[in-house]
This record gives C-alpha cells, sequence and structure tokens, in this order.
C-alpha cells in the first residue's frame, strides 16, 4: 500500500480507503472481517456517514482491537437516526445528540477528520457556516476531539466557497471520469440533464472542477473521494456512460490522478471487492490505462440513474429506496431475474409496493430519479 499526505494535515493515509456505506446490513462477524482484511492491506483511512447505531457499534468494536495511531477516521456530523433511518440534519440539538452517540458507539476520543456532512447549495452552506453547527466543530476542535474539519460535497462551487474559508482541511467530494464532464450548479439534478449538454463537446475536465483540484493542491486542501465507481454504474458496460466498462483499478487510477486527492474510500461490500481495488497497487500501467475508454466516449450523463447514495431518505414509509433501487437495477442487467437478487429485495424490513407516492424521496434526489416510477416497476419485477 502507497501513502499520501493529507494535505495541510501531515496525516499519512492509504491511497485506498474505505468508505462507510459497505457495512450497512451487515453483522459484526462479517464487519469485522472486512476491516481486519483492510488493515491487514494497508489501508487505513475510513470514512464512516453512517449515522445506522449498529453501524458504528461493529465498526467501532472491530478497531478497538488496533492501536488509535493506526488508522484514521473521516467521521461526519450532521447526521442522525430517525425511525430507524438515516437523515441529514441541521438541528444543533439533534447534531451533538448524534456526534456523542457517534464518538460513544466508534469507542473513540478523538476524530481525525470532523466532516460536515452533504452541503451542496450556497442557502444551506451560509446556514452551516453562519450559524451553530460550524460554531459546535470548532469547539469539538478546539477540544481536541476532531482534529481537523471538513465538508462533504457534490458541487465545485460549494467545494470552493470551502476551501476559502481558510478553516476547511479535507472536502470529501464525488470524483469520477463521468462527473467531471459535469458543470457546477446549487440545483444538483440540473447537472444530469440532457439538455445541459446539448450540442457540447467534452474535452477533458470541465475548467470549474480543474480549478478546484488545482486551488486545492495549491492551498495544502485534500480531497478525499467518494463515487469513484458510480455506485457500479462505471464497471458494467449495459450501464456505463461510456458504453464500456472501466474496471476498478481504472476508476482508481482516474481519481489518483487528480490533484489533491489523498485517498478513495472505496464503497466495498464484502472482502472481495476490497481486494479487487487493493489490487490497483499491483497492477500495471496498461491495467491502469483509461484513456482510450475516455476518448472513444460518446455524449451521456447520468440524469435519472440512482447512485444508491442514500439522499433519498427518509422515506415516509420507512422503504429503504436506495436498496430497492439497487435490486431493480441488478436484475435490469440480466435476462432472468436471480434467485439471489429475488431473495435479497424479500428480505427487506419495506417494499415497494409500501409506496404512498408523497414524492419526498424525488424532492431530495441529487439525480434527477423517478423514484415513484422505479417503485411501480419493482412492483412489477418482484411482485410486492
Amino acid at each position: 500500500m502507497k501513502y499520501r499526505t493529507l494535505g495541510r494535515t501531515n496525516i499519512k493515509v492509504s491511497e485506498i480507503g474505505l468508505g462507510g456505506e459497505g457495512f450497512e446490513k451487515k453483522t459484526q462477524e462479517e464487519v469485522t472481517k472486512m476491516i481486519d482484511v483492510a488493515i491487514k492491506e494497508g489501508i487505513n483511512y475510513i470514512d464512516i456517514y453512517n449515522s445506522n447505531p449498529e453501524v458504528r457499534s461493529y465498526v467501532g468494536n472491530a478497531l478497538k482491537k488496533y492501536p488509535r495511531e493506526s488508522f484514521v477516521i473521516e467521521g461526519h456530523l450532521c447526521t442522525t437516526w430517525e425511525d430507524n433511518q438515516y437523515k441529514r440534519t441541521r438541528n444543533i440539538d439533534e447534531v451533538k445528540e448524534a456526534y456523542k452517540d457517534f464518538l460513544d458507539r466508534m469507542q473513540l476520543d478523538y476524530v481525525d477528520v470532523g466532516m460536515i456532512h452533504y452541503i451542496d447549495d450556497d442557502k444551506d452552506f451560509d446556514s452551516v457556516f453562519g450559524g451553530e453547527i460550524i460554531e459546535y466543530a470548532k469547539e469539538l476542535q478546539l477540544k481536541g476531539i476532531i482534529k481537523h474539519l471538513g465538508i462533504s460535497t457534490h458541487n465545485p462551487d460549494i467545494a470552493l466557497r470551502a476551501v476559502k474559508t481558510g478553516i476547511i482541511d479535507v472536502i470529501l467530494f464525488s470524483i469520477n471520469a463521468a462527473y467531471d464532464m459535469l458543470p457546477a450548479s446549487e440545483d444538483v439534478d440540473i447537472l444530469f440533464e440532457e439538455d445541459t449538454y446539448k450540442d457540447r463537446i467534452y474535452q477533458g475536465i470541465e475548467p470549474k472542477r480543474e480549478k478546484l483540484y488545482r486551488i486545492c493542491e495549491n492551498e495544502g486542501v485534500a480531497l478525499t473521494v467518494m463515487k469513484a465507481f458510480g455506485a457500479g454504474v462505471l464497471l458494467n458496460e449495459k450501464q456505463s456512460p461510456f458504453k464500456k466498462a472501466l474496471t476498478p483499478v481504472k476508476c482508481l487510477h482516474y481519481c489518483l490522478t487528480r490533484p489533491a486527492v489523498a485517498t478513495v474510500a472505496i464503497g466495498a461490500s464484502n472482502v472481495d471487492e476490497i481486494l479487487s481495488s487493493v489490487y490497483y497497487e499491483k497492477a500495471t500501467d496498461e491495467e491502469k490505462d483509461y484513456a482510450k475508454i475516455l476518448a472513444d466516449a460518446p455524449k451521456s450523463s447520468f440524469t435519472g440513474q440512482c447512485m444508491y447514495c442514500g439522499h433519498c431518505a427518509p422515506c415516509s414509509v420507512k422503504i429503504d429506496v436506495a436498496y430497492v433501487n439497487k435490486y431493480l437495477d441488478l436484475a435490469s442487467i440480466q435476462d432472468e431475474l436471480a434467485e439471489t437478487v429475488k431473495n435479497h429485495y424479500e428480505l427487506l424490513a419495506h417494499h415497494a409496493s409500501e409506496c404512498v407516492e408523497c414524492g419526498l424521496c424525488m424532492d431530495n434526489c441529487p439525480f434527477g430519479v423517478d423514484i415513484i416510477g422505479k417503485m411501480k416497476e419493482a412492483v412489477k419485477l418482484f411482485g410486492k
């Protein structure tokens, strides 16, 4: 494993990190096995956005046998657990209670990077940085409970504003070869509409994103990467906007060749996926080369494509929308409905047939997915 310096923090981090989404719906034994394999392979950077108390406890239990200085935690503020669902919050009382729960369940005396969760528009940015949340984060930093401050965002304009504050050392940013062709916007939905790209010729990275990477590099603000595989879309020839599948190695190399990028937090859901990403360290230059696929790519976008990011939550009837969409997408790329996919769907606590079409999920979705339509497709396919 190769290690990089996390910007001006001077913390050494593995260039392959571990994202929290892969720990969802896992047992303690499964989480422990994933953590053990990751650390054995040299991974020391772990991003935990999860508000799920089981995930927090399981990861904390798995890490407690390792020396604290042997791993680096990127832990999110502003995510809470309500009615057995993830919720992003800006209520300061909820933020404080949830972060105390995070520290307790993770069994941590301090967090290396305190990540203010998911800011994508100017109004939200102004509220966070002009109010109680940033003051609470600074208070935690003053006490040494948080060592460095960060934010997560999908919007390069917001990321640039964060850099200019001078107090943000790390930005968790969505980077992959497809996203880098997209313009910045407060309205995240617009980024993925076909009209945005009408008569547009792709000529490398969109200038504002390139500017962000360069400024972060110059200012010593580290970028940690989410969505490197586009929730698996880039790995699938039928779904990839490039009409060809990228390999995990090619996706990782793309991200790790962007300026200011320190680590890529992979959303691995099992040991094999961790090992397939760690293989990057042994890969040849030919295996890493993504240029041909990008050079031959047609115009495309991720309009209507679920990225399984979970921002659709909370659901008014507690459907795990991201997982329903995931199983629907998994089924759609196969000629016949696989028993394993069907069984996983049936094990969900709530099913698509329970959807009341309230539209809350569609209002929250950053990718403009027709979620109500997806729920109807799932009922038709799975029978409930």
